[in-house]
């Protein structure tokens, strides 16, 4: 199926739901209900409403138990109101997110109480070695004189300190051959 379409089924059957406990359902095990989304299938058969309860752990158990007995009243309100052809069955699920929000904002707020603890330690101390460990330029030394090392006419790097190739091809060889190896009678090989 389309997913914008099964999108836009879910936040209609998200809508129906929330209307319907707002203003149909009158049980009173239903407690302080928000209801965060629903997904869905592909094939548009089965839907799935999360919700949240505000409230303790046997509210939230009486919850799950009252929507649990109004789901056929709800499946039927939810076939009337959008009328495509198979009304999707409905299962709700306890939404994980204000949990997992809160679980996120403990361990935030405990790094940042670290944070603090190490910036506090941190406002009195010295540093271990030099007060600027990079290394500093010399008076004397100047960057501007490459006497030593410079280009050659070709364009390649060339060392004066190096010896200057004599052009004997058994010691050099050919430009993209390198030597086989120490003790080696093969000579020079192609790369």
């Amino acid at each position: 199926m389309n997913p914008a379409r099964t999108r836009k089924l879910g936040e209609r059957i998200a809508q129906i739901v929330a209307e319907m406990l707002e203003h149909r359902i009158k049980d009173p095990r239903l407690g302080f209900v928000t209801v965060t989304g629903a997904r869905v299938t592909g094939d548009l058969r089965e839907a799935t409403v999360f919700y949240t309860v505000y409230g303790s752990p046997e509210e939230q158990e009486g919850t799950a138990v009252a929507l649990a007995s109004a789901v056929g009243v709800i499946r039927s309100e939810v076939g009337r109101q959008t009328g495509i052809k198979h009304t999707p069955s409905i299962a709700f699920e306890m939404d994980k997110v204000p949990d997992t929000a809160r679980s996120l904002e403990d361990a935030l707020s405990r790094a940042r109480a670290a944070d603090a603890a190490v910036a506090a330690a941190r406002a009195g101390a010295e540093p271990a070695g030099d007060p600027d460990p990079y290394r500093q330029a010399r008076p004397g030394d100047d960057d501007d004189d490459d006497d030593e090392d410079e280009y050659d006419e070709t364009g390649d790097w060339e060392d004066e300190d190096e010896e200057k190739d004599d052009g004997d091809p058994g010691e050099a060889g050919q430009p993209g051959e390198s030597p086989a190896g120490a003790g080696s009678d093969a000579g020079y090989s192609r790369s």
